[in-house]
């Protein structure tokens, strides 16, 4: 699955550190999802569409 949390994520001018501690998770972890290296639990997949402001459908794609 890609996504688009990177591009989102600089559209909205927020750091990796800034949506961690908004998501409550590791830097490691974001990285590895922005990267494609790792598919979110669909908990945090809707706290990332929350903090990045689009549906869960907007930011995933599926491959």
């Amino acid at each position: 699955m890609e996504n688009t949390i990177r591009n989102r994520r600089k559209e909205l001018g927020l750091s990796q550190e800034e949506l961690v501690r908004k998501c409550g998770v590791s830097r490691q972890t974001v990285n590895a999802i922005e990267n494609n290296k790792y598919d979110p639990t669909l908990a945090l997949a809707f706290s990332l569409a929350k903090e990045l402001c689009v549906t869960v459908d907007e930011l995933f794609i599926p491959s």
